[in-house]
């Protein structure tokens, strides 16, 4: 089947996919970070205390994940959304009126659980659990409801701050949630049935068995797996964190920066449906070790110019990892552990990949506090990259050889 076809075929519940993508974009970085500032000045903090409060909710977050996750094997898409929008709706009118610093921690963390975690989570066991033999092209085409998220929303959003006030914002947004929830509703009211409940379609892993939980994380495997899982989001995070002191230490207008997250996305999307179209032909297995060399290309140009145009090929090379990871890593543990259980040992994962995007606001904040610009600690985090680049090639070779 071509791919206009499987689309074609498909439409419906690939839609409904990229709607839920999309709407995981209010409890993302690249737009939660567009309000640093007008947050900062609010409740009176510094980079240091903003990068430790997000950190802070951002790992409440991941933590929750252990055991939310697992819900995806239990419930249907068109129920745990119900909730996660509503809960995202609800911590959107947080974000508007909360006047208290200390409750702010609490705010991220219903951001983040509902958006970057679950909806993400649910959108993405949704396509592995749909589709087999085009599972790489399902989890590309649903993923690009986060890329349009990416490309305009912080466009958008910076040139309505010029007009209304960042709380006016953030009510928009509890409303585009009830109504993207009105929207998801009608989509799935004829839902595909998941092989969590379709018993005789489960796709098994490696070995030919149905890994539990336990059995992934008994086994060294998993665990040499989660640095290649938490990079991307890790590093990705840090930079849409840090973007208006990355605007203000090389000279940039934060306008223009945000000018070029359209290229960003643009070449996520080229990459997520390369990566996909090669995960359906090799495997994502092959591809893992390899993903994350664009990444660390693409700081060593931020760290290493000042243009907007090097701006301009650094997040095309971040963006390239960025399409990867977001197809290769949501396939590889379905591809390892099969399909059975892989809600929870995905979560388990997720937990990590979100107490991985808290690290970076965490670590980069501080290291701004004292001192050291964001493009001045970057060459360190190359050869982190390269590192972890190296372990997975290691592990995908020891435990994985076919």
């Amino acid at each position: 089947m071509t791919t206009l076809a499987f689309i074609r075929n498909n439409s419906r519940w690939l839609f409904a996919g990229g709607v839920m993508m999309f709407a995981t974009s209010f409890g993302q970085t690249f737009f939660i970070s567009i309000f640093a500032r007008q947050i900062m000045e609010t409740y009176a903090l510094s980079d240091g205390d903003w990068g430790s409060l997000y950190a802070l909710g951002t790992t409440a977050s991941g933590l929750t994940m252990i055991w939310a996750g697992g819900l995806a094997d239990k419930f249907r898409a068109r129920t745990l959304i119900t909730v996660l929008l509503i809960i995202m709706a609800v911590f959107c009118l947080a974000m508007a009126f909360n006047s208290s610093v200390w409750l702010l921690p609490a705010v991220i963390f219903g951001l983040r659980l509902s958006g970057q975690g679950m909806l993400n989570h649910v959108a993405m066991i949704s396509m592995v659990r749909w589709y087999t033999a085009a599972r790489g092209k399902a989890v590309a085409i649903a993923g690009l409801g986060v890329s349009l998220g990416e490309a305009f929303l912080p466009m958008a959003t910076v040139a309505l701050l010029v007009f209304v006030g960042w709380q006016t914002i953030w009510v928009g947004a509890a409303v585009l949630s009830l109504l993207f929830l009105i929207l998801l509703r009608i989509l799935l009211i004829k839902e595909r049935t998941p092989q969590s409940i379709a018993e005789t379609t489960q796709a098994v892993g490696i070995n030919n068995r149905h890994w539990t939980r336990l059995d992934a994380i008994k086994h060294p495997l998993f665990w040499l797996l989660i640095p290649v899982a938490i990079t991307p989001s890790m590093f990705t995070t840090a930079v849409f964190f840090q973007q208006v002191h990355l605007a203000e230490v090389k000279g940039w207008q934060h306008v223009h920066f945000v000018a070029l997250y359209p290229a960003f996305t643009a070449m996520g999307v080229v990459a997520g449906l390369g990566f996909g179209w090669a995960v359906d032909k090799w495997g994502s297995i092959k591809i893992l070790p390899f993903m994350l060399i664009p990444l660390a290309a693409g700081m060593l140009v931020f760290s290493m110019f000042a243009s907007l145009s090097a701006a301009l090929i650094a997040l095309l090379l971040m963006a390239i990892t960025q399409g990867g990871a977001g197809t290769v890593s949501v396939a590889v543990w379905s591809e390892i552990y099969g399909t059975k259980h892989v809600g929870s040992i995905k979560a388990l994962a997720v937990a990590f990949m979100v107490f991985g995007s808290a690290i970076g606001p965490l670590v980069t904040g501080r290291l701004i506090d004292l001192g050291y610009s964001f493009p001045d600690q970057m060459p360190a985090y190359v050869i982190y990259v390269l590192f972890v680049c190296a372990v997975t090639y290691f592990a995908t070779h020891r435990f994985l050889r076919k």
